[in-house]
């Protein structure tokens, strides 16, 4: 089985490529924070390439801006290439199979309720918002 779910910020804004074939590509990275801070009591983070494609990318591209909080699910890829100069790299990301947006653009980014790429068709404010109220309730709370 090989499925990642993982909700972070956008480091930058995405970068929205096409193929010869015209199929759309974007690529952009994403901070998660750890459950547990470090030793000095910093918070620590993990940052993650996410790899969309087609309606994903497209929606990745026209939506979401560094700083924005996204939630990706998708699956792990691992892929090599030689450079030119002859070295051989490696590479581990994520490719999304549904991005959706977590939070509302700030102010002077783009307006716009887009449902989310690939996921159910929910809006991202209405899943941003139930997941706030999701939350605050504490199961083990005394009433």
């Amino acid at each position: 089985m090989n499925v990642v779910v993982l909700i972070g910020r956008m480091v930058a804004d995405p970068e929205l490529k096409y193929t010869p074939s015209g199929v759309a590509v974007c690529s952009f990275r994403i901070a998660v924070d750890r459950r547990f801070k470090s030793e000095t009591g910093e918070k620590q983070s993990d940052f993650f390439n996410i790899v969309a494609w087609r309606q994903s990318a497209e929606f990745a591209a026209n939506y979401l801006q560094k700083g924005r909080l996204v939630g990706v699910q998708g699956r792990l890829q691992s892929r090599s290439w030689v450079q030119q100069d002859g070295q051989k790299r490696y590479a581990v990301e994520v490719v999304a199979d549904s991005i959706q947006g977590l939070d509302r653009p700030k102010e002077g980014q783009a307006q716009g309720a887009a449902p989310s790429a690939g996921y159910e068709g929910q809006p991202a404010e209405a899943a941003a918002s139930s997941i706030e109220s999701d939350m605050d309730y504490d199961p083990f709370a005394e009433e």
